[in-house]
């Protein structure tokens, strides 16, 4: 059975949302405090780093946002993020120091800590992404289930109940994501993994392990 806490896979001094972790043991289950944790931290973000553009909305003033990129409230883009053309921030996002956002790429209750990558075409749902990580282009979380019941965490024999209808996917610190790859309801990546290009990935996937197909699990050489 995996790791799968908040404390285990994820640097909370690399985001600026590390209060809504505090009183939790799984990541998903800030999903869903995201919005309200939203507004009462942007209404006490500092007016020399961060504007106010919008119904809250907060983006640092180092943050770089194309003209042509929609950012929907509740939000904050911290400082040194770059919101490239066409990215739709449907709202109750947290894009961290430095992150990227990519064209076309589509974001809705994340939060994304410092350094993420979801650069080309990624739809990022419900979901937690650590520290420096990458989604390849055209890699997605999937945040319903088909039959659309709770989502269910499953670690090895170990079943979580979340008592949530959308999970995306929970992705620890320097995860990989190749390219074209689907992350299926409540998949947990925990911290430094790779997915190879066009998985279809559920479950839990252990820490330091690359991930080749289904039942093809390695882990990696020190």
């Amino acid at each position: 059975m995996q790791n799968i806490t908040v404390k285990e896979n994820y640097s909370l001094d690399e985001t600026i949302a590390a209060k809504i972790f505090e009183d939790v043991q799984y990541p998903w289950e800030v999903l869903p405090k995201i919005k309200d944790f939203i507004i009462e931290l942007g209404n006490s973000l500092p007016v020399d780093k961060f504007d106010k553009v919008g119904e809250d909305v907060w983006i640092a003033k180092s943050a770089k946002v194309f003209d042509s990129a929609y950012i929907g409230g509740p939000c904050i883009i911290d400082e040194d993020a770059e919101i490239r053309q066409c990215a739709f921030i449907r709202g109750s996002a947290i894009v961290g120091k430095g992150a990227v956002v990519g064209n076309s790429t589509e974001l809705k209750n994340v939060i994304l800590f410092n350094k993420v990558q979801v650069p080309h075409y990624n739809y990022v749902g419900d979901s937690v992404l650590g520290y420096k990580a990458h989604m390849g282009a055209g890699s997605i979380t999937s945040n319903v289930k088909s039959d659309k019941t709770l989502v269910v965490i499953k670690n090895e024999e170990q079943l979580i109940e979340t008592g949530i209808k959308k999970v995306g996917a929970m992705l620890g610190d320097n995860v990989e994501v190749g390219c074209n790859s689907v992350l299926n309801p409540g998949t947990v990546i925990c911290k430094e993994s790779n997915i190879y290009p066009v998985s279809c990935v559920r479950g839990v996937i252990p820490a330091r392990s690359i991930y080749k197909d289904k039942g093809v699990i390695v882990t990696k050489e020190v």
